[in-house]
């Protein structure tokens, strides 16, 4: 996903007379608003909002952020992308943000020239920290399956008193001849 073509977003907006800047910077953009959120409050069930109109980008524009906000949020910033504008920020919501996920975090009043690179480097930010999540569920698994292969080399060598090497050709053989895979 990019900018080369158009983006649909779900804009969840707290003021909605300064969320009207907003969306004209995001028409701008190249963006269609698919689903608008206005006035957000803890009756807002942002998630069900994302999985019913499926956006490309979440956008999300506040005054100063909530931790209940942040935690709603959660739910949504693994599956899509989400910027977040906000005209009053401090250290605890910065950490916030990036603790929940949030791809892009903008603190100041929105201009129109100001947003299509915001939401590219949100595309880019989202995308290459999914890729790193892969790679790591991927590590880690690997390293699961090592440890089974250690510790059936172990059994083998002690039950059949055989060395470090010839346990693993043995467990390889044997799994082998079941058309298994050794992990």
């Amino acid at each position: 996903q990019d900018l080369d073509r158009h983006l649909r977003v779900l804009l969840l907006d707290a003021q909605p007379e300064r969320a009207a800047k907003l969306e004209l910077a995001l028409e701008s953009a190249g963006c269609s608003i698919v689903h608008r959120a206005r006035g957000l409050s803890q009756h807002t069930d942002v998630h069900a909002s994302a999985i019913h109109v499926q956006p490309d980008l979440v956008v999300v524009d506040v005054d100063l952020p909530t931790s209940a906000l942040f935690e709603d949020l959660r739910s949504v910033t693994d599956a899509w992308p989400t910027v977040m504008f906000v005209t009053k920020s401090d250290s605890e919501s910065i950490r916030s943000a990036v603790g929940s996920g949030i791809a892009a975090y903008v603190v100041k009043e929105v201009h129109i020239h100001q947003v299509r690179p915001v939401l590219a480097e949100a595309l880019a930010r989202f995308h290459a920290l999914r890729s790193l999540k892969s790679e790591l569920e991927k590590t880690r698994s690997h390293l699961a399956d090592r440890k089974v292969v250690e510790r059936a080399k172990g059994i083998v060598m002690a039950r059949r008193r055989m060395s470090e090497d010839e346990a693993y050709r043995w467990l390889r053989s044997a799994a082998m001849n079941r058309g298994m895979r050794l992990v």
